[in-house]
C-alpha cells in the first residue's frame, strides 16, 4: 500500500471538506444577511403602510367627519334630539310667510347675530388653521422619523454589505493562496512521480534487455516437470538437433509405413489369388452351363417345331378325308364356313 499516496488524498480530501465547509458558511452568513436585509426591509414597509394609514385616519377624523357630509342629516341618528324648534331667530329660514313665523320690522337681534357669525367665523378660520398646522407639522415629523429610519437602515445595510465585502475579499485571499500551494504541491508531486516513473521505465527496460524474454534464452522455456516439457508462452522453438531428430524419424515412419503398406498388399493378394480362381471357375462353370441350356432350347424348339410342322399336316390330312367323304353342297356349306 502506498501510505504516502493514501496521506495525500486525506490531507487533500480534509483541504476539500474545509473549502467546502467555508464556502457553506459564507453562503449561510450571506443568506442570514440577506434574510435580516428583507426582515428590516419589510418592517420599514410595514411602518410606511401604519403611518400611512394613520394620517389617513387621522386626516379623516379631521377633516372629514360625518358631521361634514353633505348627506349626513339623511341618517343622522340624533335627528330628533338635535331638532330646531319653529324659530329659532329672525332669519331662520324655515320661517317662511306662510309659517306665520316672523314678520316685517321683528330682526331684533340683527347686531348681536352678525357679532356672533363673525365671531363664529373667525373662530372656525383659526381652528382650521391649527389643524392644517398641526397636520402639517405631523407630517413633518413623519417625514423626518421616515428619513432617519431609512437613513440608517441604508447606513447598516452599507455596514453589513462592506463586512460581506471584506468576508469575500479575505475568502477570495485565501482560497487564492489554498490554490496556489495546491498548485505547487500538485507540480512538485506531478515532478516527482514524472522522475518516479522515468527511473521506473529505465528499470523495466534494463531488466527487459538482460532478461531471458528478448534475448530468447531456450532455458527458460524448461518446465519445472522435467526437461522433455516445455512452457508454451516462453517456448522460442525447437533446436536443429531437434528439428533433424524429428526430421529423421519420421524418415523412418515413412519407410515403416512404406513396408507395411507393402506387406499388406502382398497379403491380399495372397488372399485374392484363391478368391480370384474360383471366380474364374465359376464363370467358365456359368458360360458352359449357358452353353448347355442354349444348346437344350434350341433342341427342343427343334422339336417343337417338328410336331409342330406334323400336327399341321395330319390335320390337312384329317380334314381332306372329311371333304372327300361329305356332299357337295355341305362340302361347300364347310368350306365357306371353315373359309370365314
Amino acid at each position: 500500500v502506498d501510505k504516502d499516496a493514501l496521506d495525500t488524498q486525506v490531507k487533500d480530501r480534509k483541504i476539500q471538506e474545509a473549502a467546502e465547509k467555508a464556502r457553506n458558511e459564507a453562503l449561510a452568513n450571506e443568506m442570514k444577511q440577506n434574510d435580516k436585509i428583507i426582515c428590516m426591509l419589510e418592517e420599514r414597509q410595514k411602518n410606511d403602510i401604519r403611518n400611512i394609514n394613520k394620517a389617513i385616519s387621522e386626516f379623516q377624523k379631521n377633516f372629514q367627519k360625518l358631521e361634514t357630509r353633505r348627506e349626513f342629516d339623511l341618517s343622522d341618528p340624533q335627528a330628533l334630539k338635535k331638532d330646531r324648534p319653529a324659530r329659532l331667530s329672525d332669519n331662520d329660514p324655515r320661517c317662511t310667510v306662510s309659517g306665520m313665523q316672523k314678520f316685517m320690522g321683528e330682526d331684533l337681534n340683527y347686531d348681536q347675530r352678525m357679532k356672533f357669525q363673525k365671531e363664529q367665523f373667525r373662530e372656525w378660520s383659526l381652528q382650521q388653521q391649527r389643524d392644517w398646522k398641526n397636520a402639517l407639522a405631523d407630517q413633518k415629523y413623519a417625514d423626518d422619523l421616515y428619513d432617519k429610519s431609512r437613513i440608517e437602515i441604508d447606513q447598516k445595510t452599507m455596514e453589513q454589505q462592506r463586512k460581506e465585502e471584506e468576508n469575500r475579499r479575505a475568502l477570495c485571499a485565501a482560497t487564492k493562496e489554498f490554490n496556489r500551494s495546491q498548485a505547487s504541491e500538485l507540480a512538485e508531486r506531478k515532478k516527482l512521480e514524472k522522475h518516479q516513473k522515468m527511473k521506473d521505465d529505465m528499470d523495466e527496460i534494463s531488466s527487459l534487455l538482460q532478461g531471458d524474454l528478448l534475448s530468447e534464452n531456450p532455458e527458460q522455456a524448461v518446465s519445472s516437470f522435467g526437461r522433455h516439457r516445455v512452457i508454451t508462452d516462453r517456448w522460442k522453438g525447437m533446436t536443429q538437433d531437434q528439428l533433424m531428430a524429428i526430421r529423421h524419424s519420421q524418415q523412418q515412419q515413412v519407410l515403416e509405413k512404406l513396408r507395411l503398406k507393402e506387406e499388406e498388399c502382398r497379403r491380399e493378394a495372397e488372399w485374392d489369388r484363391p478368391r480370384i480362381q474360383a471366380a474364374r471357375a465359376q464363370l467358365v462353370l456359368e458360360r458352359h452351363h449357358h452353353r448347355w441350356n442354349r444348346e437344350c432350347r434350341q433342341a427342343l424348339d427343334n422339336i417343337n417345331a417338328h410336331l409342330s410342322q406334323e400336327q399341321k399336316s395330319r390335320n390337312i390330312y384329317r380334314k381332306e378325308e372329311e371333304y372327300s367323304n361329305c356332299p357337295t353342297d355341305e362340302y361347300y356349306m364347310q368350306f365357306n364356313t371353315t373359309s370365314r
